[in-house]
């Protein structure tokens, strides 16, 4: 094993403990043979166990599976490599290394017959890339959408039930230990986007890296935008949203990867998702919708999604099989963010005279945006501010985006609030 932190220390933990069971599920005892840190004096109960060469660790040739817990693409990627390229299959819960360089590691392990699994690199314990590569493979998926980062989950759901700010939530979530010392992997969005990463890739057969997903946090959203969300009846969740576009004109089918805040209806099962809780919607032309939902992350529900890889590729070792290979073969396009439809929620200060609201509603229209609602508060007639909020139909997210830019130079709007995406996700029940 590399690397014994949060997540390393369950494994071994449930490899002693599950010991008798692991090996009846697997045919064959599984033992661990080495586990290479950095600091082997935090780790005094692994005794004999412990070095601090990992590459050597990795070369043995007692060594039938390397499980790596280390993080981060280097010294990662160079030992996964070697170890697939010696034949050695590989448990791996590295979003990040999968959705920078994934193709090589699959690459390696075709090359030399391993294995290479990873169920634990996407929302923890929640079982689903197995079933998307392999309880979904006769089916064609359309879209994979959810909530895949824990941290996130909980600062935006505490500032919808307490009214408290960004900032406030966010040193809630650190005290509680949800969120980092630096917290912008969760905040900014690239966790969940090397997660979207990684689900594009195995829901449409496509190679899709985390550069190719359009990546937005929620630093910017604030207790006014949650407020607004709910008098829409709709709340707010950073959203992973994995879409296979269908052919439009001279635009081939793609795929389309992003991450993002939006507004989603309160009826929909993913708003009543709270606190670190994970959820994820995959929609397919013949089974429809599912949902999978539960402990995203923590040592121990990321463990237990370690284990069921290793169990696998044990038994994969035990019966001379192999596991599922990668699919690819669809080879789609990733298609541009500008050119994605979405909705928009707008608020704008405005001065409340005559002809401003036309104005506005002009430079919607000049963009080839439909206005789906307007709501006015505030303002007496004469010149005072006023709140003006529009939301949209769908329209491509370039059209969208240059229409708020205009609008911030006129001189009647007074500032522009929010923006924020409207996402129905395919459910009835979004405000407009």
């Amino acid at each position: 094993m590399l690397g014994c932190g949060t997540v390393g220390r369950e494994v071994v933990r449930l490899l002693r403990e599950e010991a008798g069971e692991l090996a009846a599920r697997a045919g064959a005892p599984v033992e661990l043979a080495g586990v290479a840190v950095r600091r082997p004096h935090k780790h005094p109960e692994l005794g004999d166990l412990l070095t601090t060469d990992a590459s050597a660790l990795v070369a043995r040739p007692d060594v039938d599976v390397v499980v790596e817990v280390i993080g981060g693409i280097e010294p990662a990627r160079t030992l996964l490599l070697e170890a697939l390229k010696a034949g050695k299959s590989v448990v791996t819960a590295n979003k990040a290394l999968l959705a920078d360089d994934g193709a090589a590691l699959a690459e390696a392990a075709d090359a030399s017959g391993a294995d290479l699994y990873y169920e634990a690199s996407v929302a923890g314990a929640i079982p689903l890339l197995r079933p998307l590569r392999e309880s979904l493979a006769g089916d064609r998926i359309t879209r994979v959408a959810g909530i895949v980062n824990g941290t996130t989950n909980f600062i935006l759901s505490a500032m919808a039930s307490s009214g408290a700010s960004y900032a406030d939530a966010l040193e809630e979530a650190t005290r509680l230990g949800y969120a980092e010392a630096d917290p912008s992997a969760d905040v900014d969005g690239y966790d969940a986007a090397s997660k979207a990463a990684i689900l594009a890739s195995l829901a449409f057969h496509t190679r899709v890296t985390a550069a190719d997903v359009h990546c937005e946090g929620i630093r910017e959203v604030t207790a006014a935008d949650i407020a607004a969300a709910e008098g829409l009846g709709c709340v707010i969740k950073l959203l992973a949203i994995c879409e296979r576009m269908p052919a439009e004109g001279d635009t081939p089918e793609s795929v389309s990867a992003r991450v993002h805040p939006a507004m989603i209806p309160a009826s929909h099962p993913l708003a009543a998702v709270d606190g670190a809780f994970n959820a994820v919607f995959v929609e397919a032309e013949s089974a429809g919708q599912l949902m999978f939902y539960g402990q995203g992350a923590g040592g121990a529900p990321t463990a237990s999604a370690v284990l069921g890889d290793l169990v696998a590729v044990a038994r994969n070792r035990v019966l001379g099989g192999r596991g599922p290979r990668e699919s690819t073969y669809a080879a789609l396009p990733v298609r541009p963010m500008g050119t994605v439809p979405t909705r928009y929620h707008v608020s704008l200060d405005v001065a409340d005279r005559a002809g401003v609201l036309a104005a506005i509603a002009g430079e919607f229209a000049r963009h080839g945006v439909s206005i789906a609602a307007v709501r006015q508060t505030g303002g007496n007639g004469d010149g005072a501010a006023a709140r003006l909020v529009v939301v949209t139909h769908a329209a491509p997210e370039s059209a969208l985006a240059a229409t708020v830019e205009v609008l911030t130079g006129l001189d009647a709007v007074l500032g522009v609030d929010s923006v924020l995406r409207v996402e129905d996700l395919g459910r009835k029940g979004v405000a407009g």
